[in-house]
């Protein structure tokens, strides 16, 4: 049997995010003697000046077993970041609808750069 025949037996459930050039995968499996284990897979698209791309893949594999420790440390880093931090996003390459290409091209970071160095007057102050 292949590989991609057994990943398709094993997967129980299954959900998606897509976040931006990342995408998560969440995957109930299960074992050989028939119980679950989570599998957690972070896939980044990379492109290449040519057009071409690849994906690199992180995987985490969770047992029951972790369950609790695991969610209880996820959930104290959570709770601290947005205590110390807060939930806005404050980097605009983190925005949904943020596109580099977009940015540059229609002149918005130079023009916000450049206004920024010189001071308003009025031809009636000279």
């Amino acid at each position: 049997m292949s590989d991609k025949g057994f990943v398709e037996k094993d997967e129980i459930f299954s959900k998606v995010l897509r976040a931006g050039r990342r995408t998560y995968f969440f995957d109930v499996r299960g074992t050989k003697a028939g119980d679950y284990y989570l599998t957690i897979t972070e896939s980044k698209k990379f492109t290449h000046d040519d057009g071409s791309y690849h994906y690199k893949k992180h995987k985490i594999y969770l047992y029951k077993e972790d369950f609790t420790a695991f969610r209880e440390n996820l959930e104290e880093m959570i709770d601290y970041i947005i205590d110390e931090k807060g939930e806005e996003v404050i980097s605009e390459r983190h925005q949904k609808d943020f596109k580099k290409d977009d940015f540059e091209e229609n002149g918005e970071a130079t023009e916000e750069v450049a206004t920024e160095k010189f001071t308003d007057i009025s031809f009636d102050d000279i």
